[in-house]
């Protein structure tokens, strides 16, 4: 990375500018920088877009007049979206040693925070799907980290992720998928088997032991080149529930697949990793890959219906690209489980028919 200007050189106009919808918030956030700038040691001048997520926050990268130095800072609308999480959840990471970006400042009135930068190449940037064997240090790594986060969970602290909340985000699929995005009408047949298959779903979660759940615990979130642990992104939504939600999250990605051999491996590792350091897993395996592939499915239900109301509601149709992916992932493990046959019946209506192939684990 070239170094940026020192404090007395003009800085060149950044690459990625920063658009502004709101002349008066581009003003608010233009003053409160050059506030803290020189606590900082900021270059104003040198602000640019870093990156923007499915939500309302955006990330802006800015250079300091250290060596190489950057620092990255958030916007999030305060009528949109709530910082407080976020800054709660950044010291609880802190002082569970896990590597997260520490917030330096914080305008809670106007909602921009400058944090920590933990760099531009996430794990997915670097991941090979052909070559698994060169990927597992990496996920190693991750497994270190997803252990030092549950590790620190004490109950209280964190939202539970209830009855109330699984329900909540099963509901998204037959709202969004199903009904706004495929058009087809929720009722009758259709309905009674999605409802039955749901409420399995839902019961074979709440029976797993809690701890803190980071929810979106996957390659894209995590950051490479930190120490002590790869850095970890994007954990302002963490609840306290079920221990199985975030290896099945890392497994099962939004934007990744494996074969089934490499998550059966990279599973076990971590299974091994959780009962060394007596987290509360399952002490047989069978069991545990099972409840892992059964939160596995609640994720990807909530995922393909986030997708489409992503692209339905807010105008962001590149997300919805990766829904064949979510739908594959709820067949296959439909297809393993003789209780959820009314949830593969339904996939195979509104998708239509399609053979399953691949390692069938644990069928019952």
């Amino acid at each position: 990375m070239t170094a940026p200007p020192s404090p007395a050189t003009e800085p060149a106009p950044p690459a990625n500018p920063i658009l502004w919808t709101d002349p008066q918030r581009a003003a608010v956030f233009e003053g409160w920088l050059a506030g803290i700038a020189a606590a900082h040691r900021l270059l104003p001048g040198t602000v640019r877009l870093a990156s923007a997520d499915a939500s309302f926050r955006r990330y802006f990268r800015v250079d300091t007049a250290e060596a190489a130095g950057t620092r990255i800072v958030m916007d999030a609308p305060p009528d949109k979206e709530n910082s407080e999480p976020f800054v709660h959840i950044a010291r609880l990471m802190a002082e569970a040693g896990v590597t997260a970006p520490r917030v330096l400042e914080w305008d809670r009135p106007n909602g921009f925070l400058l944090l920590d930068d933990l760099g531009h190449q996430t794990m997915l940037d670097v991941i090979d799907p052909a070559k698994p064997d060169a990927s597992r240090p990496l996920y190693d790594q991750a497994i270190d980290a997803l252990i030092r986060w549950q590790l620190a969970s004490k109950p209280g602290v964190l939202p539970p992720y209830d009855r109330a909340l699984l329900e909540r985000e099963l509901a998204l699929f037959p709202e969004w998928y199903i009904g706004r995005h495929r058009g087809i009408a929720v009722e009758g047949q259709l309905k009674e088997r999605l409802d039955r298959s749901f409420r399995l779903i839902v019961e074979s979660n709440l029976a797993s032991p809690s701890v803190y759940v980071h929810r979106d615990f996957m390659p894209r979130n995590l950051m490479v080149n930190v120490a002590p642990t790869l850095g970890v992104l994007d954990f302002q939504d963490a609840v306290y529930g079920p221990i199985t939600y975030d290896i099945a999250s890392l497994m099962r990605d939004a934007f990744l697949s494996w074969e089934e051999e490499f998550v059966l491996d990279i599973t076990i590792r971590y299974w091994e990793a959780a009962r060394k350091a007596k987290l509360p897993v399952d002490p047989d395996f069978g069991a545990f890959y099972r409840s892992v592939e059964w939160m596995g499915l609640q994720r990807h239900l909530k995922v393909a219906g986030i997708f489409a109301r992503l692209t339905l509601r807010d105008g962001k149709p590149r997300y919805l690209a990766d829904t064949p992916r979510f739908i594959a992932y709820i067949r296959s493990t439909a297809s393993r489980y003789m209780e959820l046959t009314p949830l593969l019946r339904v996939i195979d209506e509104i998708e239509g028919s399609s053979a399953i192939t691949g390692f069938a684990y644990g069928r019952v």
